[in-house]
């Protein structure tokens, strides 16, 4: 992107002032999905779009296992509809599950006990609050790899049509150092050993992951990506200095 490094500090009361309610909710995904699903295990076998302003809603790329323990690649609407819900709207509001509080949460439990995921991703949005204004942040692995994202899945039927509806959550996490200063949450970041441990069913992955997560990159965009219908590869092209 031809941006110089930078280092980015933000004085403690700025840190303070959160955006976007402590949510992860837009990312890009545009790797070939063939590949990136090879990295964790899978032959895929699932069309899946390029997109660079993926938001709640929609449908994603993810892998989760199947009885046999077989993973796959399958698209989930993001926004977990429990299935014990009368209504499938509640999973409007449900695009993110806490790590602290997961494994306790009735809407996430069960999930969290059987129902795991990897949601496929290149990078993911984060709005920087500096006094009134929000400055969106494109964030990625250092590296430029794809990654996957933590999430939980559920099969949800309606009792009336017995049509199905199979949706999806991401995990968030407390910011780690490099994440602070653009925001006070961030998504649970896996490589293929951690998403080894996560569909695996690990119980103390969450504690440590802040410090399990790859070295990171960040830098600004244009305020487009504010509007979910805008789309296209210049959405994540850099508008000021890169952060390592």
């Amino acid at each position: 992107h031809g941006c110089a490094v930078q280092r980015l500090h933000v004085p403690d009361a700025a840190r303070h002032r959160h955006s976007r309610i402590g949510m992860c909710g837009r990312f890009a995904f545009y790797s070939p999905a063939e590949a990136t699903a090879a990295l964790f295990g899978v032959d895929a076998a699932v069309e899946v779009e390029s997109r660079y302003n993926i938001a709640p809603t929609q449908f994603i790329a993810a892998i989760r296992e199947d009885e046999d323990k077989r993973r796959e690649l399958v698209m989930l609407r993001w926004g977990l509809v429990p299935f014990w819900a009368k209504d499938p709207s509640i999973g409007n509001r449900m695009i993110n599950a806490r790590a602290e509080t997961v494994a306790e949460k009735p809407s996430y439990r069960a999930a969290y006990r059987h129902r795991r995921c990897l949601v496929l991703a290149n990078g993911f949005y984060e709005w920087r609050r500096s006094n009134d204004t929000k400055t969106p942040y494109y964030i990625s692995l250092a590296s430029g790899e794809p990654f996957a994202l933590a999430g939980l899945w559920e099969n949800w039927k309606d009792r009336d049509s017995d049509a199905t509806l199979q949706t999806t959550t991401l995990i968030t996490t407390a910011a780690n150092d490099f994440m602070t200063p653009l925001h006070h949450r961030m998504p649970v970041i896996l490589r293929a050993d951690t998403a080894d441990d996560w569909l695996a069913g690990s119980n103390d992955l969450l504690d440590s992951v802040a410090e399990r997560t790859p070295p990171l990159q960040a830098w600004p965009v244009d305020r487009r990506v504010n509007n979910a219908r805008n789309e296209g590869e210049a959405l994540i092209d850099a508008s000021g200095d890169v952060i390592r």
